[in-house]
């Protein structure tokens, strides 16, 4: 794909984010089997919900150009899941590997928030207003799921890692 104008670079972006969207829906229950607290396991479950909502908010995105929804490999997803897999795959204390489970999903929730400020913004400037307020949508539920993340992490997880 011939990237000559803003249109090109969002729809670009626009494939990247859905693969990396579809990625996270293959990972996230890798990570809730993993995780031996059960309020982890239950973030992880309720995110792969959110994902799953943000993938049909993303096709919604796409109708809005006229586009089929699909993806494009996002290698920087691809990286930091695989990353998490083999963290997954350690002889690990299992608070430990609780502590770095919420690092891995905090790690691609910034790819994410990145992506979809990136996205909105040419949204913005293209003047489509419905792909910006869509993906604003998500980047806000993103940015929920990275506190809520971080309070998991500092009065529980964290907590018990240090305690290992």
């Amino acid at each position: 794909m011939a990237l000559q104008s803003l249109e090109d670079l969002f729809l670009h972006d626009l494939k990247d984010i859905y693969n990396a969207e579809t990625q996270m829906t293959k990972a996230l229950p890798r990570m809730a089997r993993k995780a031996s607290a059960p309020e982890l396991r239950r973030a992880f479950e309720q995110h792969l919900k959110q994902t799953e909502a943000q993938i049909k908010r993303l096709e919604r995105v796409f109708a809005t150009l006229d586009e089929k929804a699909k993806g494009k490999t996002c290698k920087g997803m691809q990286g930091l899941v695989e990353e998490a897999r083999e963290m997954m795959g350690e002889d690990i204390d299992d608070d430990v590997l609780n502590a770095a489970l919420i690092a891995a999903a905090q790690k691609a929730e910034h790819y994410e928030m990145a992506a979809y400020g990136t996205a909105r913004t040419y949204a913005e400037m293209l003047g489509n207003s419905e792909a910006a307020r869509l993906l604003q949508q998500t980047l806000d539920e993103e940015e929920a799921t990275d506190k809520k993340l971080t309070q998991l992490a500092e009065q529980l997880v964290n907590v018990e890692a240090v305690e290992a």
